[in-house]
């Protein structure tokens, strides 16, 4: 297994929808292996194919004990608004988080590496992961589901000159553990910061 780069906002990738899965074979087995090596890595909570280049309709996640991958994923929105509950970041836009408006409960059906039909459900920051990471299968990323100030404000600071600076320091801070074997000990906080959470990384 290997780490691998994760594509930052601007690349065209993070934009464009995923294609579906159609092979099950040893290259997808390896993709989901360094996907989930390189979410530990940077204490992610999730990783869409997209961001580290793929554009397949893969994702991992790992939140509060719950962990895996689903492949070809088809969500089901279900229960109240989540409301001002976390604050939501992004791996692929570093330095800024926000709260997003999500639904409780979501289950995603979908597929594993063999082709397996799987399904996953979960409220609260599961149920936000999901709905995170099959966003990103779609080309959308959680900048876009915010409103009024607070869009203005993300959008603003990603504009600034300043943020080519963030984008830049993390993409070095990262790049050192890039191609590096498996360490388990960089699992010890599971679903604490990255793609979402309550801190943003």
């Amino acid at each position: 297994m290997a780490v691998l780069s994760i594509r930052m906002i601007g690349d065209p990738i993070l934009r464009t929808p995923a294609a579906e899965v159609t092979d099950f074979g040893p290259d997808l087995a390896r993709l989901i292996e360094d996907m989930t090596e390189t979410m530990i890595d940077v204490q992610g909570a999730g990783l869409a194919a997209p961001q580290v280049g793929i554009g397949l309709q893969v994702f991992t996640y790992r939140v509060d004990g719950a962990e895996g991958h689903v492949v070809n994923p088809v969500l089901e929105l279900t229960g109240p608004s989540q409301g001002e509950s976390d604050v939501e970041g992004c791996l692929s836009v570093p330095g800024l988080g926000s709260f997003v408006d999500r639904t409780d409960r979501a289950r995603v059906t979908g597929q594993d590496l063999t082709g397996k039909e799987i399904t996953v459900e979960g409220t609260g920051m599961l149920a936000r992961a999901l709905q995170h990471e099959t966003d990103h299968l779609r080309g959308t990323l959680y900048i876009d589901r915010l409103e009024g100030e607070d869009r203005r404000n993300a959008l603003r600071a990603i504009r600034s000159a300043d943020y080519n600076s963030v984008t830049s320091r993390t993409a070095a801070e990262r790049s050192r553990s890039l191609g590096s074997s498996f360490t388990p000990g960089a699992a010890s906080t599971p679903g604490r910061a990255g793609t979402f959470g309550r801190t943003t990384r």
